[in-house]
């Protein structure tokens, strides 16, 4: 291990995958602990974690299951209870909750906007409430909140109450790290664009061609000037610099992870 993280606890929310892979949560759960950290492993369905759980012992970290419906106020509570019972401490905290759901603001039906709005700010809101007490107690911590190219421009998608959702994060972030900067905890954002992780086969190619992740696949790397589409890892590569001590003068800013996709103008 290079250490990187050497020492440091850290929570990573939706660390299952939907399908084998790199997914976000499960590459910053591996990435993290080949630098040091003991893993808080959180996700909502202990099907989905199996493999990341082995990936992570596979290169010697240690890591703790947990099952938590990031949504529900007592839940998070009890999670984050948990985590320092176990280890005692809270040093890292990774938001990775979250998902996509088509329509426009006339298509899309009222309970499916709440649903989408608790899914990816609220659960946010919610870690980040029980967690940030107990860094401004410790003097130290870093959140690393993850976002979506499409809350900084229109992907292809009318999708939203995701993209707001998104957006929400941004500017979330931004407020929590001036607010808690005095108090030694750091907080920034990654936003990753059009990756290739299982939830594309899994989900996102019924929702937008029929099932056809070749078309999908094609229609994504088509946005992308670098040519080529990045995964997880690239995602949680970003977040363990903004967790690290290497961005120990970073606070309150964003790292977008997409190939260039969103600064093009076409």
């Amino acid at each position: 291990m290079a250490g990187r993280l050497a020492g440091k606890v850290a929570i990573v929310t939706g660390a299952g995958c939907v399908g084998s892979g790199w997914g976000n949560g499960r590459a910053t759960c591996v990435r993290f602990a080949e630098e040091g950290a003991r893993i808080f492993a959180v996700d909502i369905k202990s099907e989905t974690m199996g493999e990341t759980l082995e990936r992570v012992r596979a290169v010697g970290g240690e890591v703790e299951p947990h099952l938590c419906d990031v949504t529900d106020s007592h839940a998070v509570q009890n999670m984050v209870s948990a985590c320092t019972e176990r280890f005692g401490a809270v040093d890292v905290l990774v938001n990775n909750v979250g998902g996509s759901a088509k329509g426009g603001p006339t298509e899309l039906d009222e309970e499916s906007w709440n649903r989408q709005l608790n899914l990816n700010l609220k659960s946010v809101y919610l870690t980040c409430r029980s967690v940030l007490p107990h860094m401004a107690a410790r003097g130290a911590g870093a959140i690393v909140n993850t976002a979506s190219t499409s809350g900084i421009r229109y992907t292809g998608s009318p999708q939203v109450a995701y993209a707001s959702a998104k957006a929400a994060i941004i500017q979330f972030s931004r407020v929590v790290a001036v607010e808690f900067a005095s108090k030694g905890v750091r907080v920034n954002t990654v936003v990753p664009g059009q990756l290739h992780t299982p939830m594309v086969e899994t989900r996102l190619a019924g929702q937008r061609m029929g099932g056809d992740v070749d078309a999908l696949l094609a229609s994504r790397l088509k946005r992308i000037p670098l040519g080529w589409m990045g995964d997880g890892r690239d995602t949680a590569n970003a977040a363990l610099f903004l967790a690290s001590d290497e961005a120990r003068f970073i606070t309150g800013t964003e790292i977008v992870v997409d190939g260039g996709m969103s600064v093009r103008c076409d």
